[in-house]
């Protein structure tokens, strides 16, 4: 089934792309230790706001030269009232390939220095320039895309199985324990849910670590979201739970559970993996959302909305645009997620196409 999925996604242009795009994303944050030049604690403050770096590969006699770059000179313009950053064309920074660097511990266990680029102890090469901290805005783009591209697959794991087996229990028993289940998943499903993340965001101590605030928005996100998919799958389990196969297995002495877990649940394969392809990026935004908020991952730590605030304020929207670029990637994403699950449906629900 997944390989038939596999081969429909590919045919389809649209989805091929999406498939790419994501493919090349999540390459990047595996590799985003190997891949940035700087480490996730790095920070000049001397650097702050300073503009993507220019590579050069032509030199000054007009002779084809080895990537280098020059750091800039931090001025402060009197006439402007305002810090300005000038090439310092002194001095060349030839730009290194898979060259040694600031130490790290590659996916937090092997320790390695190796970078896939890099340049001398006395450059500073920025490919989407720094924030206010003096922090390297690409770098930080790779240690933030782990978090905010994770907590959806994350938040899935703990809401599928509850939703899942919830739906399941409340149709195929139906009646009494049918009715207070589903009014309990409504009155779930009622509570405005980004209004509670805020209020359990808020409330959340202020010693806590970024990993634990991230491990509890990821239950949060869970404990939310599971009683829609509930309300979906008990609809679907009612309408299979009197077929032949069914009936067999009760006639056979199987327990209850195992008919829900083994003959029923699975006959709703095609949905899930529709819902889940199709909740991930809501989950995404969810924590971008938060982390723009300020109620999220905390700094220094990073994640695409946590850096995506800083370009909220106007002069850093109209003299450094780089500082949108988790915006941009954020779109790109949830776009790329919405294009793949839209076609999935297709492939799973023919119908579901004719009647567009």
């Amino acid at each position: 089934m997944i390989k038939d999925i596999l081969k429909q996604l590919w045919k389809d242009k649209f989805a091929r792309i999406a498939l790419v795009i994501l493919g090349i994303i999540y390459l990047a944050l595996f590799f985003a230790d190997f891949i940035a030049p700087y480490t996730k604690d790095f920070s000049d403050r001397t650097m702050a706001y300073v503009p993507p770096s220019k590579i050069f590969t032509i030199d000054e006699n007009g002779r084809l030269s080895k990537p280098y770059t020059y750091n800039y000179s931090r001025e402060f313009d009197d006439a402007d009232l305002k810090i300005v950053y000038t090439l310092d064309r002194s001095q060349k920074h030839y730009i290194k390939f898979f060259a040694q660097g600031q130490p790290y511990k590659f996916l937090g266990i092997f320790p390695m220095k190796r970078h896939l680029f890099t340049t001398d102890n006395d450059g500073r090469i920025f490919l989407l320039g720094t924030d206010i901290n003096g922090r390297d805005v690409f770098s930080r783009l790779l240690f933030g895309g782990r978090i905010s591209m994770t907590i959806g697959f994350l938040a899935l794991f703990v809401l599928f199985p509850i939703g899942l087996l919830y739906g399941g229990i409340a149709g195929y028993f139906g009646g009494k324990t049918d009715i207070i289940m589903m009014r309990f998943a409504e009155a779930v499903m009622s509570i405005p849910s980004f209004y509670l993340l805020i209020i359990l965001a808020s409330i959340l101590p202020s010693g806590m670590t970024s990993v634990q605030r991230f491990m509890l928005i990821v239950v949060i996100l869970a404990l939310i979201g599971w009683a829609g998919f509930a309300r979906v799958v008990r609809g679907m389990v009612l309408s299979v739970k009197n077929q032949e196969y069914v009936q067999a297995a009760k006639s056979i002495g199987a327990s209850d559970l195992r008919i829900i877990v083994k003959h029923i649940l699975p006959q709703t394969a095609s949905f899930v993996i529709v819902a889940m392809t199709l909740s991930v990026p809501s989950y995404i935004l969810s924590e971008s959302g938060l982390s723009f908020l300020g109620l999220g991952i905390q700094q220094p730590d990073a994640s695409w909305g946590n850096m995506l605030k800083e370009a909220q304020e106007y002069t850093n929207i109209i003299y450094r645009p780089w500082l949108l670029t988790p915006g941009f990637l954020i779109f790109v994403a949830v776009l790329a997620f919405n294009l793949i699950g839209d076609t999935i449906r297709d492939v799973l629900d023919p119908k579901s196409k004719e009647r567009l």
